[in-house]
């Protein structure tokens, strides 16, 4: 999860470094939230060393890919921040922005991770892919606020798509039908997404730009924004991830009689 935010904080410091605003301190937490989330990665799998064979099929496994994605991502990132702590500023925007279409990448390569989880009807359906890139961005855009609330009015533009993106996610899903359980989660988190996610950052950001002279403001509405997207692919990875389970055609019988029907999904539920 720290790999999305992490990512998108690269991007924006990017973007705001061609805007000529400072980025060392942003760009070297998107980097060690990108670490964090492979570092915990590393330590829940039951046999941490086995990691190691994620490099091994780049030409099937999206995490592979991921992996192989993540190398050059922190070498690139390396380069930009000790360019720009010596002072070789067109070294160091050089090295950022191959940082940030590194991000790209990995960003990408997370998303289509949960896609590629054929037995989670949550995870495999393809609106959830837009879904996590926008708020990686989204989310990465709103720990930048916090370093420059002058990133308002784009962390307030981010949270409309990811909103737009949402809801069109959970309604797709709804058509497709999903585990009953996984709807009743989805749910309840899309009412605390929907004010913690989304209005009251909103109304914090709108405000920001309105009164300019309570910077504050921003830094608060973008870490709403972020932390209640990171939430939210908490509660989609945790809780949401009920597997497909087994379909029986026809109810098995002991003894004499015939085998009725059954359903073909049981406990799913279209809504």
């Amino acid at each position: 999860m720290g790999g999305g935010a992490g990512t998108g904080l690269i991007m924006a410091s990017f973007a705001g470094a061609l805007m000529g605003q400072p980025w060392l301190a942003s760009a070297c937490l998107g980097l060690a939230l990108v670490g964090f989330g492979l570092t915990m990665v590393f330590f829940e799998i039951g046999r941490p060393w086995r990691s190691l064979n994620v490099f091994l099929h780049p030409q099937t496994s999206w995490m592979t890919r991921e992996g192989v994605v993540a190398v050059p991502l922190f070498g690139s990132g390396a380069i930009a921040l000790a360019a720009e702590w010596l002072g070789w500023r067109e070294a160091a925007i050089t090295a950022l922005a191959l940082t940030s279409l590194l991000a790209v990448g990995f960003l990408y390569c997370q998303a289509r991770i949960l896609r590629a989880a054929k037995g989670i009807p949550t995870w495999r359906n393809p609106a959830l892919t837009p879904y996590i890139l926008i708020t990686g961005l989204t989310e990465g855009a709103g720990l930048f606020a916090a370093f420059h609330p002058s990133a308002a009015a784009a962390v307030l533009a981010l949270l409309l798509l990811r909103f737009v993106a949402w809801r069109h996610y959970r309604r797709a899903l709804g058509q497709s039908g999903a585990p009953e359980a996984s709807l009743d989660v989805l749910d309840r988190l899309a009412r605390r997404l929907l004010i913690g996610g989304h209005v009251l950052p909103a109304l914090l950001l709108g405000a920001a730009l309105l009164l300019p002279q309570w910077p504050v403001l921003a830094v608060l509405g973008g870490l709403l924004a972020a932390i209640f997207g990171l939430y939210a692919k908490l509660v989609l990875i945790t809780r949401a991830a009920r597997t497909q389970g087994f379909a029986i055609p026809r109810t098995p019988v002991r003894g004499r009689g015939s085998s009725r029907q059954a359903a073909s999904r049981p406990g799913w539920a279209s809504r």
